[in-house]
């Protein structure tokens, strides 16, 4: 099954191969942001389909790539305590810490009129409201990649370099839409295909500085890594919730964005078992 994973990936470090996990994560948003240079703008109905997906890649990684293992991992590290307590202990923290930033950085969600504005106040403009909101957004999915390759290197049960690569590839996936789901506003709001294809492309830079934070802290302190794995779940959750499912429901096309929700589950949900 992990024949096609190249023996040179197979031969570096975690923290390494979180790093070039995490670049490719933050290409394939560039290349979605890179439509804009082809499409001026982007139907609201494929818009909401696309954050669905988005959305529902996000929840099913959430259990099956961070929270199962979290609880599988704790048994081995924890034995001492419930099984239970440090997935939900970190569950709790990943959603407090989004939450925290959320009240801080300055951002504005997509398809949101600059009224809607969250954070402190602030004098940027809509274009880079936006980019902010989809860093925030990016941060935990990039910790997410970081702590699963990094788990790796315990070799503990329920942790493979098979479910690690199904992470990254689900939110690779998810990402090529997002770069051209942020591209395109910025487009209607006048700014120039460079400068949309750029702001599209910025938003995911902090992934492989993510992923190799992440996947540092738990090679070099296993008790953590249940914590971690739990924690990049909660942080990812609490995004959906609290950005992602609102930015479908503004428009006529709940359904769309429902399905695209299914869809984008389904898929992650196969990658994680089949490669995991």
């Amino acid at each position: 099954m992990m024949d096609f994973i190249p023996q040179w990936f197979l031969a570096l470090s975690p923290v390494m191969q979180a790093l070039v996990a995490t670049t490719g994560t933050w290409l394939l948003t560039a290349a979605g942001a890179s439509l804009i240079f082809f499409v001026k703008t982007l139907n609201r109905q494929l818009l909401d389909g696309m954050l669905g997906f988005t959305g529902g890649v996000m929840v099913a990684a959430s259990f099956w790539s961070l929270l199962a293992p979290a609880i599988a991992i704790s048994e081995q590290t924890s034995p001492n305590v419930p099984n239970w307590l440090p997935a939900a202990l970190g569950f709790m923290g990943g959603a407090l810490f989004l939450y925290s930033l959320d009240k801080v950085l300055p951002h504005l969600h997509i398809n949101f009129p600059i009224e809607k504005k969250e954070g402190v106040e602030t004098n940027l403009k809509s274009p880079l409201l936006l980019v902010l909101a989809i860093t925030l957004h990016n941060i935990p999915e990039g910790l997410a990649v970081g702590v699963a390759f990094g788990a790796v290197a315990h070799g503990v049960e329920g942790a493979t370099i098979g479910s690690a690569i199904a992470l990254a590839i689900g939110i690779g996936l998810q990402n090529f839409p997002e770069g051209l789901a942020v591209a395109a506003p910025m487009r209607r709001l006048g700014v120039s295909r460079f400068k949309s294809f750029w702001y599209g492309q910025l938003s995911a830079i902090v992934e492989p500085l993510a992923g190799v934070i992440g996947a540092a802290a738990v090679i070099y302190a296993l008790p953590v890594l249940p914590y971690a794995l739990a924690f990049a779940a909660g942080a990812m959750i609490y995004v959906v919730i609290e950005e992602v499912i609102p930015e479908t429901q503004l428009d006529k096309y709940a359904d769309t964005s429902t399905l695209g929700f299914i869809a984008g589950f389904t898929i992650m949900m196969i990658l994680d078992v089949s490669l995991g």
